[in-house]
């Protein structure tokens, strides 16, 4: 009895600290989808120095898979592409920017690892582009491996997985090697073009992209060994609810719409002929998902429309009829072509 009578005691004050936890408020929730909205602009981070993913051309023009990304969420909110502010940011100073709300979202050839999501205080949206580290090499150098790299100097950036990833898998193999770490990718690059570096790293998309700004791309191969798993994201702030569903269901929808087979050539026709009870969905002639990210009805439609499917970004930006042609691995497809890209169900 004395036991139960104790307990009785404990249990207010126990109900009383548990009522002083402090809860999310649906205020703080919606902060940045709200400020967003109220802008009328959306303030996207980029890196602008990477064609095919973010490049801004001698007129300001800007292209790119990650540059979609941001016009895909600004033509959601909007219906208008257009409605954005590039940010480029080195890889340094990128995730402060989008810590201190310098930028709303950050779409920027960024891995999502562990640490990163928790530590560091980013929440990722779905995957954009899945890649892998690798070695750039000049073809005359005869390097075949990263066993002939021993005693070899390597450019790098600082501030990115790549810099760890050499260190692990070097150390892996017992092989030495002269780090060479530079802030800036136009100068880590420029450095390796001058010959000061042997070899460079980076994801192997990337190091596809910068080839193609080398005086002469022929003259270096990409080894075919992988350094590493790199998982391209984009990412906001963590902390905000609303504006990190916002961001996922977008990226969602470009790549379930690529799914169903709706694109920007065929988007007003399904939209008078469709029975598909998810396309419908997708597209806000049915139900309204929207509401619970805070966007319009039609706000898949908006994406189709403006930047098109998943399919038709990457296309666009490194497909076969642009200067990359970087072909589209089994990854990078759709999970109905036994691929990695999958959205989970819009109902």
């Amino acid at each position: 009895m004395r036991k139960f009578k104790l307990l009785l005691l404990s249990l207010p004050i126990f109900l009383s600290i548990s009522s002083c936890v402090a809860e999310p408020s649906a205020e703080n929730n919606n902060s940045r989808l709200n400020a967003v909205n109220n802008r009328k602009q959306l303030i996207c981070g980029v890196s602008g120095q990477l064609p095919g993913f973010s490049f801004v051309d001698s007129s300001g023009e800007y292209s790119g898979l990650d540059v979609d990304v941001c016009r895909a969420i600004a033509a959601a909110l909007f219906d208008d592409p257009n409605a954005v502010e590039f940010r480029q940011l080195n890889a340094k100073e990128r995730f402060t920017a989008l810590q201190t709300g310098e930028v709303d979202v950050l779409s920027r050839n960024t891995t999502w690892t562990m640490s990163r999501d928790t530590s560091v205080g980013l929440d990722f949206a779905p995957v954009v582009f899945y890649d892998g580290q690798g070695m750039m090499v000049r073809k005359n150098n005869n390097i075949k491996s990263l066993a002939d790299l021993k005693g070899k100097a390597i450019c790098t950036q600082t501030g990115t997985t790549n810099e760890q990833n050499l260190a692990d898998q070097m150390r892996k193999r017992g092989i030495t090697y002269k780090s060479v770490v530079f802030e800036d990718v136009n100068t880590t690059y420029s450095t390796y073009q001058q010959g000061r570096c042997d070899a460079v790293t980076s994801d192997k998309s990337q190091l596809i992209s910068r080839r193609t700004t080398l005086p002469k791309p022929e003259d270096h191969i990409i080894l075919e060994e992988a350094l590493s798993q790199e998982p391209l994201a984009p990412a906001v702030a963590d902390g905000n609810t609303k504006w990190g569903d916002t961001v996922r269901w977008i990226v969602n929808t470009t790549i379930k719409a690529e799914e169903l087979g709706i694109n920007s050539q065929n988007l007003e026709q399904l939209k008078s002929s469709s029975k598909d009870p998810e396309t419908l969905r997708l597209l806000g002639l049915e139900g309204d998902l929207g509401q619970g990210i805070g966007l319009s009805k039609d706000f898949g439609a908006r994406i189709i429309k403006h930047v098109g499917n998943y399919g038709e970004i990457y296309d666009r930006n490194l497909g076969p009829k642009t200067k990359l042609n970087l072909p589209r691995d089994k990854r990078n497809q759709p999970w109905t072509k036994g691929g990695l890209m999958y959205s989970p169900p819009f109902r």
